[in-house]
């Protein structure tokens, strides 16, 4: 016999056994140290169901043994003999995972109850219908959980019963009529089976106990544990419970109530019960529950004793509880607590709260919360209330939930967004050409694409929900329609889309609006206490700019500038550099753009006067700015078809030439970025200046600027960034020369290509691999002494120090006062010579 353990009486556990016992199980046992009324158990471990999937579904050897054994010591604690003629005991079989789990696997209430044992229910109840109620209830459960009888053939009978009598619920059956009913239920089971199943109590429990381990497999424990991160190899422990009895006529009631609102986490009552009743009757939604309010009248003293269970059990356990509870004849038992699942908006709230009350710190308080729940509160969501089904489910591209009529055309999108109404803008993929569409859409559905797709970062950085890459949707634009599992919704069919989680629901389901209140305030002051991480923004305009600032941000770690090349007024000009036969053109069109890419520095920096602000130089390939290959074929098709007049023709078949020329098996490690710049110096030589103009003329006009960071993009050796860096100085020097004034800037590139990490090249040491750290963030009079001690922010390899030439290596802090009139920092001096062995 082996000398694992795989049994624990309930008196033998507490809290901390939460691996070993499940939460429910280690729950019931802290309850019961602490005086809490809990009905007396036993509970298998969950290494008990791990041994027995390890093994096929065979149990391990002894653990038959100690569950028969735990048996006899809960019988003769109760006084009371499973399945006895005389006093008979009756128990729950009930799941309990480390992590909650609620409703994935399944449980069989009244285990115990027989032809023989209902009679000595009935005779020490004085009620007969109680007895018979739960005799039926048994059959139902064991049937269908442990025998794998269809839940229909049970509920089909029970609905013919209740037709007959002209009854429309269960509690208005009588005694009689539930004795028919146990003899039906008797029938239709030994007819599904081939014969009866046995009636050896113990036996069944044992079955039951094996029911359950399967239970933690089914599909939906496994799509749950999925969705939620849960490792199957944690198993489930199984929980043999006394039964209690909330069916036992109007002085019981069964109930689930939450100490506080799990959807506000306001401190209220919440919870529901029904008299009468048992729990699956709550849960299952059999019977409509009465407010927990309505107990009050009806059950006071148990009502006043589960109050204050529900504060006892939650100072204890320092957090939100939820609960299940059953009154027997006027006396409470709690069947089960665990920390409540709640909304991101109650779990921000609840938090600030229990810190307030002096249950937690404000450390314990931010560890409670995750950065996606703050995150949820940025952005509208679905009410969590609401029931629904996805119809699809992409990738969570961009957060938020978002209603409206479904629009196959940017075109169009813009037209009906410009109106006001509500638009989805579904397409196969979005191109830059989409971007005036994405703007006004409240959200965007793709059939391709990733989470890093254009539509992806287009509508994250404008705050647009999107859900990109839905598999199997067929999306007819000609017909204006799209096809999602078999249902098709025509232009302007209202669809739902959850950003967070890459859910889309057909109808218009209801958002609740993004909650930015005292509470999230609080909680970021506390993580503005106490973290070490400096933390910047991504953005490329103003109100971007403003509003990052506004929430905290030290600057800006990465503007993006192709995000400004995107923009409706720039794309005729980017095309035409792009479309240029010779550099001539090409410097034309460039000379076109600079304007507007200075106006758009200019606004950043005004906004983020004062702080860092790292641009990085054109990044994606150029084909990103054109028309699709296969839409701009079909487009010259259509008008060598329909006679277009000749000029438009041969414009939109250089164009289809440029795109073809363009057009490159995997762009995303083709020409783009350094190599993009490589062939056409020109584009980071405009760039350049724009930058520097801009921050030259807002510090003239401001008196102060920003910290001026130029990132060379898609870096891989050594050679690139000391080429790129050249004509990035070259052009900023010729700037101050005609300025007649400097500033401290660097260039530098992101570490985001493997083969950088892992390069060696030849140097003084004979060659090694680069060596990599963080650098101090820009120190600057928005960020107080103590925060600016321990600040860091993610380093990027600088390759330029203002007018000085250096080695390859990882840049110092740059030490900067405020910066003054003449473009000098109070203070400033240029860097040290090279770190041997270090990127540069």
């Amino acid at each position: 016999m082996t000398d694992t353990r795989y049994v624990y009486d309930l008196s033998e556990g507490d809290v901390s056994m939460k691996a070993i016992l499940g939460g429910k199980g280690a729950n019931l046992a802290e309850m019961a140290k602490i005086g809490v009324p809990v009905p007396d158990a036993f509970t298998v471990t969950t290494g008990a169901c791990v041994a027995s999937m390890e093994n096929d579904g065979e149990w391990p050897d002894g653990l038959r043994e100690q569950i028969n054994a735990a048996l006899a010591r809960l019988e003769e604690r109760t006084g009371r003999k499973l399945g006895s003629g005389d006093k008979p005991l009756l128990v729950s079989i009930r799941s309990g995972a480390v992590a909650s789990m609620p409703g994935m696997m399944d449980t069989i209430l009244n285990l115990g109850i027989s032809d023989e044992a209902v009679l000595a229910v009935a005779a020490e109840s004085g009620n007969e219908r109680f007895a018979y109620d739960c005799y039926r209830r048994f059959l139902q459960m064991y049937g269908e959980v442990v025998e794998g009888i269809p839940p229909h053939v049970f509920e089909d009978a029970l609905t013919e019963l209740k037709v007959a009598r002209g009854v429309e619920l269960d509690t208005d059956l009588s005694a009689e009529d539930l004795k028919e009913l146990v003899a039906t239920f008797k029938q239709l089971a030994n007819d599904a089976l081939g014969g009866a199943w046995t009636s050896d109590p113990v036996e069944q429990m044992n079955r039951a106990v094996n029911a359950v381990f399967l239970s933690w497999n089914n599909p939906r424990a496994e799509v749950y544990r999925k969705a939620h991160g849960i490792s199957r190899l944690m198993g489930t422990a199984v929980n043999v419970q006394q039964m209690v009895f909330g069916n036992r006529g109007d002085t019981s009631a069964t109930g689930v109530c939450f100490t506080r609102n799990p959807s506000t986490g306001a401190k209220e009552l919440y919870g529901e019960f029904l008299t009468n009743a048992q729990g699956e009757d709550v849960v299952a939604g059999i019977r409509t529950p009465r407010r927990m309010e309505e107990m009050e009248s009806e059950l006071p003293e148990a009502y006043a004793e589960l109050l204050a269970t529900m504060h006892k059990l939650e100072q204890h356990n320092k957090d939100m509880q939820d609960m299940e509870f059953t009154i027997e004849d006027r006396k409470l038992f709690i069947l089960q607590t665990r920390n409540g699942k709640r909304t991101a908006a109650a779990t921000v709230k609840t938090a600030v709260d229990f810190v307030a009350e002096g249950l937690i710190t404000k450390e314990e308080a931010l560890l409670r919360i995750e950065p996606a729940q703050l995150d949820a509160l940025l952005h509208p969501t679905i009410n969590p209330n609401q029931a629904k089904t996805a119809i699809v489910k992409g990738l969570p591209a961009s957060p938020g939930a978002a209603v409206g009529g479904v629009c196959f055309d940017a075109d169009e999108a813009a037209a009906r967004g410009g109106r006001g109404e509500k638009v989805i803008l579904v397409r196969y993929e979005t191109t830059p050409d989409d971007i005036h569409g994405v703007m006004v859409a409240q959200g965007v559905l793709t059939a391709h694409g990733g989470m890093t797709s254009h539509a992806a970062v287009v509508a994250r950085g404008m705050g647009i929900t999107c859900v990109a890459g839905a598999p199997g949707i067929k999306i007819d634009v000609l017909g204006k329609s799209v096809t999602i599992a078999g249902v098709t919704y025509n232009d302007g069919d209202v669809l739902t889309l959850d950003g967070s989680t890459g859910e889309v629901f057909g109808g218009a389901l209801e958002l609740v609006p993004a909650s930015i209140n005292e509470d999230f305030e609080q909680v970021v002051r506390w993580a503005d206490e106490v973290r070490r991480l400096g933390v910047r923004a991504n953005a490329e305009n103003f109100e971007d700019s403003t509003k990052a600032r506004e929430l905290g941000a030290e600057g800006i770690g990465l503007a993006r500038t192709e995000h400004m090349f995107m923009a409706a007024d720039r794309l005729p000009a980017v095309r035409k550099m792009i479309l240029a036969e010779n550099e001539e053109e090409r410097a034309a069109a460039l000379a076109e753009i600079l304007p507007m890419q200075q106006a758009d520095f200019e606004a950043i920096f005004t906004a983020m006067k004062g702080l860092p602000v790292t641009v990085r130089l054109l990044d994606p390939p150029l084909h990103e700015f054109l028309p699709n290959l296969v839409e701009q074929s079909l487009l010259v098709q259509k008008l060598e078809l329909t006679g277009s007049d000749e000029a438009t023709l041969e414009a939109e078949r250089v164009t289809l030439a440029q795109v073809k020329r363009l057009h490159e098996q995997n762009p995303m490690l083709g020409t783009r970025g350094c190599r993009l710049a490589m062939l056409y110096p020109s584009i980071p030589d405009m760039q350049a200046r724009a930058i520097i103009k801009a921050a030259l003329a807002v510090l003239e006009r401001e008196g102060e600027t920003v910290g001026v960071e130029i990132m060379i993009p898609l870096v891989a050796y050594r050679t690139e960034l000391a080429t790129q860096r050249a004509i990035v100085v070259k052009a900023v020097e010729e700037e101050f020369a005609k300025a007649g004034k400097t500033l401290d800037y660097t260039v530098g590139t992101m570490i985001e290509l493997p083969r950088a990490c892992v390069l060696r090249r030849p140097d003084r040491t004979g060659g090694r691999l680069l060596q990599l750290r963080h650098q101090r963030p820009h120190p600057d009079r928005h960020r107080d002494q103590s925060r600016r001690r321990r600040g860091r922010l993610p380093g990027r390899l600088r390759g330029h120090r203002g007018d000085r030439e250096e080695p390859l290596r990882v840049a110092r802090p740059v030490r900067r006062g405020p910066v003054g009139r003449d473009g000098r920092a109070e203070g400033s001096q240029h860097q040290g010579g090279p770190e041997d062995g270090r990127l540069w």
